[in-house]
């Protein structure tokens, strides 16, 4: 580890396999930002807060228009709406590291040097509501299996939403006070925000990649599932000669559905892949840019490589865009109907106050 980028060891830091050393940041310096140039950094934040501030517009929408006719959301279709609060609060983490520019995620020569607290609360935000959305898609698929594969009705499955809940935010709450524990925090030159697996690769593999991909498997395993047994409800009605356009509109809802979301997840687990296949040689690759400037021995023997900055703005792009879809569910007149009391209601009631 250079000299210059020794940090206390109370800070937990791991860089190019050494403990107690730091990434820089340094946008004056060349090369102080790792692999990323200062007009790349900029777009960078541009881009995440732009697509932040459609996904937490889009999200909100969804939770308030659940907050404001609750009756119409019942199992199997709940999980949509705690899906779209999860995505809300990713965005809005995001959001704050737009606003907050490199005062949480880089601060004076390292990646989340010295705020330590907006830091944590940042990752905490991040990681805690990200590993529940995708525990909310897993029982999003799950209750759809259920009602579709094995005839469960809304109020079986609502019986158990206790188990939903507790899966959904329990076991995100040990993974994000486990990482926490570890002192696997790093800061995210690129968002401004702060998350796991920046600098560590086995961080990135055991913390992020390992449960995406499982999340994932689960959930397209269910759905898959429910379809075959729709498919054979269809074909049991079209045999009995009973109408079949409202099974088959439902369908066509959840098959939509399932791409926007699956679609997404796949592009953004693809992304942490090459993340974690390359970040050794982009390491080695800035090491032999920089060996001279901090004074320590140049790698040899291996074939220069640095990452490509389009496939980190297509991770953000995606991890945000299942927020913004999650408000496909909900595009129908129906909404604009439950609005529609929900204004009546208000005007009525306010009316109502006045006269007495």
């Amino acid at each position: 580890c250079p000299r210059q980028l020794k940090v206390p060891p109370y800070l937990g830091y791991r860089f190019l396999g050494e403990r107690d050393c730091g990434a820089p940041c340094e946008p004056a310096r060349p090369n102080g930002l790792m692999y990323f140039k200062e007009a790349e950094v900029r777009f960078a934040r541009l881009w995440v807060g732009v697509w932040s501030v459609l996904c937490c517009a889009s999200t909100l929408f969804t939770v308030l228009t659940y907050l404001v006719d609750m009756r119409r959301f019942s199992y199997p279709e709940r999980p949509i709406i705690f899906l779209s609060g999860c995505y809300f609060m990713v965005a809005v983490a995001y959001a704050a590291g737009f606003l907050l520019e490199e005062r949480v995620g880089c601060l004076g020569r390292l990646p989340g040097g010295g705020h330590r607290a907006g830091c944590t609360i940042l990752f905490m935000i991040l990681y805690f509501f990200g590993m529940a959305s995708s525990i909310w898609w897993v029982i999003l698929s799950l209750t759809w299996f259920l009602a579709a594969g094995m005839k469960w009705g809304h109020e079986a499955i609502e019986a158990n939403s206790q188990y939903f809940h507790l899966a959904a935010w329990a076991v995100p709450a040990v993974k994000t006070i486990t990482i926490l524990a570890m002192g696997q925090v790093d800061g995210d030159v690129l968002s401004g925000v702060c998350y796991v697996g920046i600098y560590s690769v086995d961080s990135l593999r055991g913390f992020v990649l390992a449960p995406l991909f499982v999340y994932l498997f689960i959930g397209t395993s269910f759905l898959l599932a429910g379809f075959v047994s729709l498919f054979r409800i269809r074909t049991i009605m079209k045999h009995d000669g009973t109408k079949t356009e409202k099974l088959e509109k439902l369908m066509v809802r959840i098959g939509v559905f399932s791409v926007l979301y699956t679609v997404p997840a796949t592009i953004v687990l693809a992304c942490y892949f090459y993340e974690q296949a390359f970040r050794g040689t982009w390491e080695k690759t800035w090491l032999l840019q920089t060996c001279k400037t901090y004074a320590v021995p140049c790698p040899s023997h291996f074939a220069p490589m640095s990452p490509d900055f389009t496939v980190f703005m297509i991770k953000y792009l995606m991890t945000m865009i299942v927020g913004i879809t999650t408000g496909f569910w909900i595009w129908s007149g129906k909404t604009l109907q439950s609005w529609r009391r929900f204004y009546h209601r208000l005007s009525t009631g306010s009316k109502g106050e006045t006269a007495v």
